[in-house]
């Protein structure tokens, strides 16, 4: 998620679309906040791990 959003981000950017731009920022955000909760050990959404 965090790299899809980082890629959209930069397309958007590069290309002038505003809407790429802030669906990539969003997708960064809840991607980062995943992250974090999951290295502190916190089940996210019922399940401790994804994989």
């Amino acid at each position: 998620m965090i790299v899809l959003g980082i890629i959209l981000l930069i397309i958007g950017l590069v290309a002038g679309i505003s809407i790429l731009t802030t669906i990539g920022i969003i997708l960064l955000v809840i991607g980062l906040v995943l992250m974090v909760l999951g290295t502190t050990g916190r089940a996210v959404g019922g399940r401790k791990y994804w994989y």
